[in-house]
């Protein structure tokens, strides 16, 4: 019996299938418009399209992941459940209070996002707990039930329980949420211990609530996508990706949808990372342009960056995740003048319906897929192997009445948008690289996404970065990630401690406690003994310092190895980050972590055969594009990146196409094919 692996992206644009089928080692990718109404319809389309291409079935497949955006766009569109709310007494506002600071200093108009829980549904009972877990009033009962009724007369489709110190003790919580679940039939519950058991208690408190938000809406869907996918024969457990790059069941995400906000891009990262390993490659940027948003991601030593604590569109959340910052620069991204006269691209897009100008779906504003077009870097006739027809001279007309704003022609208002927006997006590389003490000139650029190499050239040459690797497939790398990843779980504690010897025996006992956790976890997903990874960490910081960093506790037996071991470790991570330490000063501990991996069997990809220098049996056409650097059109050598074989080089300026991207090679910039198919770009001659 044949045993395929599928993984989908989901994004606002596109969804992307990848089929690997484990018994030949054969991969299969398809590309379709994404159905932003309902995205379980282009994956079902899409999964059975990929499927019938390549001659199987349902029945044949093994594994299937997920990557979706549902989460992300619900919460920007502020699309959610209708949601209640239930805190400790004096504690109603504090949604909205936040932490009373401005993003932007001096912006006096800033707006703060609109509170998910309006005020009439934020409901508060009695009931406190100390510091230490000692109760100081318990809560009433008869109030309790009263405050469920309530929001059930408001018709809530969703409720949050949220008190203070429950990650020390969940007991006031679960009697609430017990009383909710008998008061309130079909409403999703959620608390905080179960989401967030750490300190915090404004970024615990929003977290909860974003995950009551979504909860309705991504159980919604997820019981949607399900039948469409068993009707056509997939019996094999469905799983989605997690804002951490691992995996979660379709029934875990129901319960904790709030790990899924970052689960489209964050399996892109995983996709990078083992790109990079398979050529040995660990340092890393990685560049995911859609047709939406850029997504950019650094990896260092082979680890990507994570963070437990992020804003999602103004909405804090606390919960770990691939540290992925995320830029309005995307395909669609719509370019304007602004009432300053100023040439602007994006946030806006046009997305995936009416999309760029050029195809031809009634949208009239430039974008900067219609910049690429006009300057013939894509394909001016066709995308997506010749599937997506092409209009490029509504996207002309349309660059020249941009152009005529600006003073320019429409080839000017073209190259200035692709200008523009590498400026963009240069800049959100330098805020992972740069802003923290990482020089992006060390990392090698892996771009992906259907845009991503086609401006990778450009801003690997704004950064000083050397070299470029574009994978076989970059278009569909987050769908690839799918089948890279591993099942994860993430447990914390918040346990705040003194890193002196006195502390080894507690520190020992809360590790023991979450590996328990663990182990418990493995036996409820039936991960093999020989499958499961433990990997413990601590938030750590100077005494009396407000924020922390993450870092690895070593896994030593002896106490004295593990006291030396944490100092260690916390003073590389401070100096590494602010370029000093205080040896002097007393370190603490604050929230423990474990991350716990069920390893999954992976793709394996094989070298090929060497073809020689010559590339000329790839050439398609020679087409003329436009070069900003001399400003006039060039006539550009086009290749078949199907047909390119490891060994091959091609001078730029060049262009190479395929089903789901198109690689622009500049001027000055040398491509080799590497055993692996990846193009290797670097500034030079051959």
């Amino acid at each position: 019996m044949t045993s395929l692996r599928i993984g989908i992206d989901s994004g606002g644009t596109f969804t992307d299938v990848c089929l690997f089928d484990e018994d030949t080692g054969a991969f299969s990718i398809w590309k379709l418009s994404s159905t932003p109404d309902d995205p379980s319809v282009a994956i079902a389309d899409g999964t059975q399209a990929a499927l019938e291409r390549y001659g199987g079935t349902g029945g044949d497949v093994s594994f299937f992941g997920h990557g979706t955006t549902v989460a992300t766009n619900a919460l920007i569109q502020n699309r959610g459940a209708k949601t209640g709310l239930i805190v400790n007494d004096g504690f109603r506002d504090l949604l909205e209070l936040r932490r009373q600071t401005r993003p932007h200093l001096y912006d006096l108009q800033t707006d703060k996002p609109t509170a998910l829980v309006p005020r009439d549904r934020r409901l508060e009972v009695q009931g406190r707990l100390l510091y230490d877990g000692a109760v100081e009033k318990e809560p009433d009962e008869g109030e309790v039930r009263a405050a469920a009724r309530q929001l059930r007369d408001l018709e809530v489709e969703a409720a949050a329980v949220c008190f203070l110190y429950s990650f020390v003790d969940p007991a006031h919580e679960n009697m609430v949420a017990r009383i909710l679940q008998e008061e309130l039939d079909g409403v999703f519950i959620t608390t905080s211990h179960q989401v967030c058991p750490e300190f915090r208690e404004y970024e615990r408190l929003s977290t909860t609530v974003v995950n009551a938000f979504l909860g309705p809406v991504i159980k919604g869907y997820l019981s949607r996508l399900t039948p469409r996918l068993r009707e056509g024969g997939i019996a094999a457990p469905l799983h989605i990706t997690q804002s951490n790059g691992g995996t979660i069941t379709f029934e875990t995400a129901s319960t904790l949808p709030v790990r899924t906000v970052l689960s489209g891009p964050s399996t892109g990262v995983v996709g990078a990372l083992e790109t990079g390993k398979i050529v040995g490659i660990d340092d890393i940027i990685t560049f995911d342009m859609g047709g939406t948003s850029t997504d950019v991601s650094l990896i260092d030593g082979g680890r990507p960056g994570t963070t437990t604590e992020a804003e999602v569109h103004g909405y804090p959340i606390k919960t770990p995740m691939i540290d992925i910052h995320t830029v309005g620069a995307g395909g669609g991204s719509i370019a304007y003048v602004d009432s300053g006269g100023f040439l602007k691209v994006g946030p806006r897009s046009a997305g995936a319906t009416p999309g760029p100008i050029c195809y031809g779906l009634g949208n009239g504003e430039p974008t900067v897929t219609d910049a690429n077009v006009v300057l013939q870097i894509l394909n001016p006739r066709a995308l997506l192997g010749g599937r997506m027809p092409i209009e490029r001279e509504p996207a002309v007309q349309a660059m020249e009445i941009l152009g005529g704003k600006l003073g320019l022609s429409a080839l000017g208002a073209a190259a200035g948008i692709i200008r523009v927006v590498t400026a963009n997006m240069a800049r959100a590389i330098r805020l992972v690289s740069v802003q923290r003490g990482h020089d992006p000139r060390d990392y090698c650029l892996i771009p992906f996404g259907g845009g991503g190499p086609v401006h990778a050239g450009r801003l690997a040459r704004e950064l000083g970065m050397r070299r470029i690797l574009v994978p076989r497939n970059p278009g569909i790398l987050c769908a690839l990630g799918l089948l890279l990843t591993d099942l994860r779980n993430d447990l914390s504690v918040t346990r705040r401690m003194a890193v002196d010897a006195s502390a080894i025996g507690a520190i020992r006992d809360v590790i023991s406690t979450l590996h328990g956790d663990a182990e418990s976890w493995f036996d409820n997903e039936a991960v093999p003994l020989d499958r499961r990874r433990l990997v413990t960490s601590a938030d750590m910081r100077y005494a009396g310092q407000n924020y922390e960093l993450n870092v690895p506790i070593p896994n030593v037996a002896n106490d004295a190895a593990l006291l030396d071991g944490l100092i260690a470790n916390f003073s590389q991570a401070y100096d590494r980050r602010y370029d000093f330490t205080a040896p002097d000063e007393a370190i603490e501990i604050v929230t423990f972590r474990v991350e716990a991996y069920g390893i999954v069997d992976k793709p394996q990809f094989a070298p090929s055969e060497d073809g020689g220098p010559d590339p000329s049996a790839a050439i398609l056409e020679t087409r003329d594009v436009f070069i900003s650097e001399v400003e006039e059109f060039v006539p550009t050598q086009v290749y078949d990146r199907d047909l390119l074989r490891p060994g091959n080089r091609i001078i730029g300026p060049s262009v190479v196409e395929q089903m789901d991207s198109t690689t622009f090679i500049l001027p000055g910039q040398l491509a080799a094919v590497d055993p692996y198919l990846n193009l290797v770009i670097e500034d030079g001659e051959p």
